[in-house]
């Protein structure tokens, strides 16, 4: 997985369950950034380089968003907590200790359904409710979540 989770792994503890930002769910700045950049590029052989300029830096910066969500978005189940990292220069982060977990619900819009992506809610005692958009396949790791959960001889 990525640098965040394996450099903050503690002695004895293993990831269970990664999960990953599914690149469906860029969809609208992929779209766009791409129709962009080949406007740009449009209007470069139109011999226009004050449009091509401002039309291309539209299509790096949505391009660019997609690209840092999905690369620095991580998620994962250890034998001995729930870890998730979201954000490159502004970092948020949630280490919930599985005795802490009381349960994980998956909210997924009509794309969502479709292209198999969701945002997974991880909920703690003492109210705290931390959401991680665009996962891949959530109901999946949901699924996980919860039958390691439901075996108490995997807490060390």
């Amino acid at each position: 997985m990525g640098s965040y989770i394996d450099s903050n792994l503690t002695s004895n503890e293993r990831v269970v369950k990664e999960a990953q930002v599914s690149w469906w769910s860029q969809w609208p700045y992929l779209l766009f950034g791409g129709l962009f950049l080949l406007s740009s590029l449009g209007t470069l052989m139109g011999d226009d380089a004050g449009s091509f300029l401002g039309i291309f830096l539209l299509a790096a910066i949505l391009l660019g968003v997609a690209i840092i969500r999905v690369l620095t978005t991580e998620l994962a189940l250890t034998n001995r907590r729930v870890i998730a990292k979201t954000g490159f220069i502004r970092r948020d982060t949630i280490e919930l200790r599985l005795e802490k977990v009381e349960g994980l619900m998956v909210n997924q819009s009509i794309f969502g359904r479709l292209l198999n992506y969701g945002t997974v809610t991880v909920s703690g005692t003492g109210g705290i409710k931390t959401p991680i958009p665009f996962i891949n396949n959530p109901t999946q790791f949901r699924m996980v979540v919860n039958e390691f959960l439901e075996d108490a001889s995997q807490f060390d």
